[in-house]
């Protein structure tokens, strides 16, 4: 797990997912060059996006936040291939070199062949994509070059082993996914220690789920006394062995300060620690919360621009919170559909990293919030 040390300060990384948008859905410029101030200050240097994060937005706000004002060798920058962008082999070159103007750089350090499942494998495949990254690593527009996977441990060992030349996996690994069928985040850690592949780490706090806890969750682990829940979720994915960088989409500048403090030097959980998050997941998991983490893939292409996000965050909400006030869903809905506008397209469903029933989830939100 040596080969990334020189590249990569630190184990902590700023995911390009979660910016702060204005209300005319642009992103906040101030907000943002503050933040990577702040995270680069620290001493980390290790950045993530992909073309499909904020329809091309993230990249562009890279571009003025960091490239534009950081010597190259400052910081380490990863974009992705997303299966959205591209629908033949005649057509990636040209949307990697859109990808290079767009963030202002000339190469990248990682490349990921992005979000690999059973469902869009067979098109990465046909489209020789592997093949592609892998000469644009020859030509010196790409360092290193992997893959991030969602899917089941069997798949990924036959990825790997289809494609030992992947250097690096990205996977969702939290205390909550360990074994989760639809996740099974031991297992796919399990896989790349197999094939000795170095993990990146997305969804360490399930996009915000384990820091927003029922009240008793959030009062066992309080009483540990070892940071917010939001430290203990980036720790316990930190001191996995095999994992050399934990990403953390970060939206303002005091979560950034909170996460750099702690993550400067992430110390190992204790075994009291380790029992309370047993404890945590399975009064989580007694729950029946929706598995969204957030990451708003499905909304790119809602026809009806419906904030499904937002919209599972209410459902989730009142399950973990059934005595307080909930009245976001007006909040939520006001600049697009609402969930009754759903017209089960399904693209949303298409495209989900946690494979969720989409459709038949906004039905019952709609009967819960209209």
């Amino acid at each position: 797990m040596e080969r990334f040390s020189k590249l990569l300060k630190g184990k902590f990384a700023f995911g390009c997912m979660r910016m702060q948008c204005r209300e005319d859905g642009g992103i906040d410029m101030d907000n943002f060059r503050a933040m990577v101030d702040c995270y680069l200050d620290a001493g980390f240097n290790y950045f993530d996006t992909a073309h499909v994060y904020f329809d091309g937005k993230s990249e562009l706000a890279l571009r003025e936040g960091l490239t534009s004002r950081y010597p190259r060798e400052s910081y380490v920058l990863t974009n992705k291939l997303s299966s959205p962008c591209f629908e033949k082999e005649e057509e990636i070159r040209p949307l990697f070199e859109t990808q290079l103007a767009a963030c202002g750089v000339e190469y990248f350090d990682f490349y990921l062949i992005h979000s690999v499942f059973d469902g869009n494998y067979e098109k990465f495949t046909n489209c020789r994509a592997f093949e592609i990254v892998q000469e644009l690593k020859a030509e010196g527009k790409v360092k290193h070059v992997g893959m991030s996977f969602h899917d089941s441990p069997e798949f990924l060992d036959r990825v790997l082993t289809e494609h030992p030349e992947i250097e690096v996996v990205q996977i969702q690994f939290n205390y909550l996914d360990l074994d989760d069928p639809n996740v099974q985040s031991q297992g796919c850690l399990d896989v790349c220690r197999k094939h000795d592949k170095p993990v990146f780490v997305m969804e360490p706090v399930k996009g915000g789920g384990l820091v927003f806890l029922p009240d008793a969750a959030l009062e066992t682990l309080n009483a540990l006394h070892e940071g917010s829940p939001a430290e203990i979720a980036l720790r316990f994915a930190a001191e996995q062995e095999q994992v050399v960088m934990v990403l953390s989409g970060m939206t303002t500048l005091d979560q950034v300060r909170e996460n750099v403090a702690f993550m400067k030097d992430a110390k190992p959980l204790s075994d009291a620690a380790h029992e309370a998050i047993r404890t945590v997941r399975g009064m989580i998991r007694a729950l029946p919360l929706v598995a969204c983490t957030g990451c708003r893939y499905c909304t790119e292409g809602c026809p009806m621009q419906i904030n499904i996000p937002g919209i599972f965050r209410c459902v989730n909400d009142r399950i973990k919170f059934p005595n307080r006030p909930n009245s976001r869903y007006g909040w939520v809905t006001k600049n697009g559909g609402k969930a009754s506008d759903c017209i089960e397209c399904g693209a949303c469903e298409e495209i989900c990293p946690q494979h969720l029933p989409i459709r038949d989830l906004l039905k019952q939100a709609a009967e819960q919030f209209e």
